[in-house]
């Protein structure tokens, strides 16, 4: 596909006459709608005005790109419009616009019109190719001089590939451009950025955020080794990858229009440093095999947990509010109250193992993945695989994906708008189903049925073994990989309906915080004096179940902290077993305990466990001098 494909003759006015932005725009449209490509203008044209509103698309230096993805388009499609004497189209530079392409895209369809869209707006930086445009006086020359600088342009693709494939050195900079609709200013904004750097003798690479997905991503290395990081976008991006790292956020438009300016300040040593709460990155790292199989978890179950705790706390108010009496068959749907909150909190509960898998896809192979993980989840939950399926059906699905994107990298250039709307999801779908239903959920459901059965089976010494052994994982390193796994098989009993784990999981979680609050407080001679200042802030973040408060004691001496807490959060979970405790919600803290069975039982476990731990610290801690 070329420009000229998206581009006709009689979209094409070299010679129009507008005197403000709505006859610009009216104009376009008709242009545009002589294509047979918009089923409804007026739609359209609202498509074209709320895109206006969230920044002009009068990009400056005479150019206006208007563009809308909408119902009412049937297909691609360009219109050109140029208006030689000026419209004041309230561009970012308040200069008149003289040059005009207005883009047209459907919602749904293949994304290589995209990449078509994305050249023209790099086309579009050349200013000696702008301005012969704009001084065309037929509409051949006009698409005439757009075949030729594509020709060129492409041939300058090519060699930027290769120029980067060969690459070995360290990039100075590093971008990322994103536009709401990542159509025309993303890609506008890392030409801009990329041949003023070449200018100016530095190395960068920038990232493209678009519609087609991202682009020419860092690796873990090359962020590590820039110097400063250049973030031109409207829209959210992945920052947290960049924690740590010298950052200037600015808007697309700035990208555009200032990136010398953007350039220098980056490199000045004066750029904020930016810090992320959760260091996270979907991209390619030199990081070991293990830590990125435990990134890609925790990206499905961050993105789970809002449905399991949500719908969880939902589900357990249904029991709180229901009347057992009335049927016990149908106990938390009796009464109409107890029935709206189970309804929906079962609802939240069925999206959460295909979020699990769809996410944890997501971060092994991007966008393509998504589909198919969902897809892989939902046949878990159907298959009877449960968690676990879900858990194996999101790093097949996405390792799936990986090597289907590289295989078809070697069809030629004609399939590539095939990709994402046929190739992807078809054989991506298809693979799952039959990896699925052969080969993951049969072994997978047959493991998740014992497991339940073995759980259910557990005698009280038993239970009291796992409790004690769940709640002193959740202390051993306090939000690390170790109180996660905890923390996930928890969430993952109260979907198979074994809600006494959860209740341990939990209050292994409080305890830490809760522990080091009492020691400070009944100890003082053991910790400093900025120490002691803490006890309240532990206090609410152990009942608030943020195991995290503990981590700056345990940091700065892990010999005697850790220890203690783990004790102390072990002997809690054995408590909550033996006291036969169930917790349907999994988080919360002391915020959900109408809905914890035995609440006065799970109270004595923790203060027993708090308690515990406490006399450990003051045990294990000498006074200080």
């Amino acid at each position: 596909m070329k420009i000229l494909d998206l581009l006709k003759d009689v979209s094409i006015d070299v010679n129009a006459t507008c005197s403000n932005k709505d006859e610009a725009i009216d104009t376009l449209v008709s242009l545009m709608a002589k294509q047979g490509n918009l089923n409804d203008q007026d739609v359209y044209k609202q498509g074209i005005y709320a895109r206006e509103e969230l920044s002009t698309t009068g990009i400056g230096e005479g150019i206006a790109i208007p563009h809308a993805q909408s119902e009412s388009v049937n297909a691609p499609g360009l219109a050109a419009m140029v208006v030689k004497d000026g419209v004041d189209y309230q561009s970012l530079d308040n200069q008149p616009a003289k040059l005009f392409f207005m883009i047209a895209v459907p919602k749904t369809g293949g994304n290589e019109h995209l990449q078509i869209l994305a050249m023209l707006s790099q086309m579009l930086m050349d200013t000696e190719f702008k301005d012969s445009l704009i001084n065309a006086q037929s509409v051949e020359e006009f698409m005439d001089l757009i075949n030729q600088k594509e020709a060129a342009q492409k041939a300058k693709e090519e060699e930027k590939e290769e120029a980067q494939k060969e690459f070995t050195g360290t990039y100075r900079l590093l971008a990322v451009t994103a536009c709401p609709t990542g159509i025309a200013h993303t890609y506008m904004a890392a030409e801009a950025l990329e041949e003023k750097a070449k200018q100016m003798g530095i190395t960068i690479k920038v990232e493209t955020d678009g519609s087609g997905g991202t682009k020419n991503a860092p690796t873990a290395k090359e962020i590590e080794e820039c110097e400063a990081i250049i973030v031109a976008a409207d829209k959210n991006v992945e920052m947290a990858r960049f924690d740590g790292k010298p950052v200037i956020q600015v808007k697309v438009a700035d990208g555009i229009n200032k990136a010398e300016e953007l350039i220098n300040e980056a490199l000045s040593g004066n750029a904020p440093i930016y810090h992320a709460d959760h260091a996270s990155t979907t991209v390619e790292s030199d990081e070991s095999v293990g830590r990125q199989i435990y990134k890609h978890l925790m990206n499905g179950v961050s993105h789970m947990l809002p449905f399991v705790i949500g719908g969880g706390i939902l589900i357990a108010l249904a029991f709180l509010f229901d009347d057992y009496t009335i049927d016990p068959s149908n106990f938390g749907k009796n009464t109409p109250l107890a029935a709206f909150f189970k309804t929906t909190g079962d609802t939240a509960f069925g999206f959460m193992l295909p979020i699990l898998a769809g996410y944890i896809s997501m971060s092994i192979s991007d966008r393509p993945g998504l589909a198919v993980g969902f897809v892989g989840g939902a046949l878990a939950s159907q298959g009877n695989s449960g968690f676990l399926g879900a858990l194996v059906a999101g790093f097949a699905a996405g390792y799936l994906m990986k090597g289907l994107r590289k295989l078809f990298d070697h069809l030629p250039d004609a399939f590539e708008g095939l990709k994402p709307v046929l190739l992807y999801p078809f054989f991506g779908l298809l693979l799952m189903a039959l990896l699925m239903t052969f080969i993951i959920n049969p072994p997978v459901a047959a493991i998740n049925t014992a497991l339940t059965n073995a759980l259910n089976s557990m005698g009280g010494s038993s239970k009291i073994i796992l409790g004690m052994l769940l709640g002193g994982m959740m202390a051993v390193d306090m939000g690390g990989p170790i109180n996660k796994a905890a923390y996930v098989f928890g969430t993952a009993s109260i979907a198979s309906g074994n809600y006494d784990i959860m209740a341990a999981v939990m209050i292994g979680g409080m305890v830490p915080p809760l522990a080091i609050a009492l020691a400070t407080f009944f100890f003082k001679n053991r910790f400093t004096e900025k120490e002691q200042q803490t006890t309240l802030t532990n206090v609410i973040m152990g009942l608030s179940f943020i195991t995290e408060g503990a981590i700056p004691f345990a940091a700065s001496d892990p010999l005697h902290i850790l220890p203690a807490c783990v004790v102390g959060s072990a002997v809690a979970g054995a408590l909550s077993m033996f006291f036969n405790c169930t917790l349907m919600a999994p988080h919360g803290g002391i915020f959900v305990i109408g809905v914890i069975s035995n609440p006065l039982g799970y109270l004595f476990a923790l203060a027993v466990g708090s308690i515990v731990g406490m006399f450990g610290l003051a045990l294990l801690k000498k006074p200080l001098k």
